[in-house]
């Protein structure tokens, strides 16, 4: 096979491959839990219990996406692409920088302008029943 041709086929097969591969590990991985689940289900005779450990395997955050900490990380991962490019890798690295840094802003002023917090939305209703 010519060399030339190897790189390609290989480059297309790792953007296949990576996604199977994570798929492969996930399923695999929460197997055990489902497993371990299933068996300690097994011998409770109370639902509450199996609630509870049902909201202990229960990965997802309770608290809401806080839009302005995301932003003001982003913001800062762009300010440094963007230096990054300055110093050392040229104009298409201070491009990415820049946009990076924009989107962060972007994410900041939506953490502003939709409350994410309990607190914050009570806030914003008695605010908005005292006018």
């Amino acid at each position: 096979m010519d060399q030339n041709i190897i790189i390609p086929i290989f480059g297309m097969l790792v953007g296949l491959i990576i996604p199977l591969a994570v798929f492969f590990w996930q399923y695999h991985d929460a197997k055990g839990q489902r497993e371990t689940v299933l068996e300690i289900s097994k011998h409770l005779d109370d639902a509450s219990k199996l609630e509870e450990l049902l909201s202990i395997f229960d990965e997802r955050k309770k608290e809401p996406i806080d839009y302005r900490r995301n932003g003001v990380i982003t913001l800062f991962v762009g300010i440094g692409l963007y230096f990054l490019g300055y110093f050392a890798f040229g104009d298409i690295l201070k491009g990415v920088g820049a946009l990076v840094g924009l989107i962060g802003i972007g994410t900041i002023i939506a953490g502003y302008l939709y409350p994410n917090t309990g607190k914050e939305l009570t806030d914003a209703v008695e605010k908005y029943e005292n006018e």
